[in-house]
């Protein structure tokens, strides 16, 4: 029978270097991680910009599509000083504030079983406005530098508008938030020639002479996207000069034109 004398293993060396080749491939483990993860999170951060602007100007078309509506039966009486599309510019740059109106019929409710069917004309008034953003930035404890869009629906009772506190239509409703981080808002109404309408109309007979209103929504990030800071310009819809920003959001602008083709109907 062979016998051993003495038994084989590892050195302490060996051991030590085995340890540095390890923590050398989990670094380049962490680092490739974290390289795919930022620039997965940049693409989650690019389309979400991108596709709640997109459904934020998908709302802004419809309700500016309809402004001005009215049937053809619908003797109610029409609002004081009414304007189909009242665009409130913003000063210098910003978010402009824009009110919607339009007409509607629902059933008389408490004539449901008579026929042919009694309806209830009604007037509506949307609005879309912007206010200071009230999210905290999580390093400087101060409010980000950035807008939030409110959208409220009021009808017209024959004398005034009513708040939605003051009615029983469930389709009423006050500074409902829309969508954050908002740059900025832009609406400019285009005349039937092609031409900047200015000063924004503020008439009846002015407002029906709009054919189509210039959108221009602008959002930023929710986190830091870039990693250094930079000056950052912007254009702005309807302006000779840009905007600048330093500091490291992503900022996408969405275009639209929205055809009016309601207008001239009240």
């Amino acid at each position: 029978m062979k016998k051993f004398n003495s038994e084989t293993g590892v050195t302490l060396v060996e051991i030590l270097i085995g340890v540095v080749i390890s923590m050398i491939m989990m670094a380049a483990m962490f680092t490739s991680y974290n390289a795919v993860n930022n620039s997965y999170s940049q693409v989650i951060d690019r389309a979400k910009i991108s596709q709640t602007g997109r459904d934020m100007i998908g709302m802004l078309v419809r309700d500016i599509r309809i402004a001005g509506f009215r049937y053809f039966d619908d003797v109610s009486k029409t609002p004081t000083n009414y304007v189909p599309i009242l665009i409130t510019k913003a000063p210098g740059s910003g978010c402009d504030k824009i009110e919607l109106t339009y007409g509607d019929r629902i059933k008389d409710p408490t004539k449901l079983n008579v026929k042919p069917v009694v309806f209830l004309y009604k007037t509506y008034k949307v609005v879309y406005e912007c206010k200071a953003s009230n999210i905290v930035d999580k390093k400087t404890k101060l409010k980000i530098n950035a807008y939030a869009i409110y959208k409220s629906k009021y009808e017209w009772n024959g004398s005034s508008w009513t708040a939605p506190t003051q009615s029983t239509d469930d389709l009423l409703y006050k500074d409902e938030l829309v969508v954050d981080y908002v740059q900025e808002l832009i609406f400019i109404p285009i005349d039937n020639n092609g031409n900047t309408m200015k000063p924004v109309p503020t008439t009846l007979a002015d407002s029906n002479k709009i054919k189509v209103v210039d959108i221009m929504l602008s959002l930023r990030s929710q986190g830091e996207f870039f990693r250094k800071e930079d000056d950052r310009p912007f254009r702005l819809l309807g302006q000779k000069t840009n905007k600048k920003f330093k500091d490291k959001f992503l900022r996408e602008a969405l275009v639209v034109s929205a055809h009016t083709r309601n207008m001239g109907l009240w």
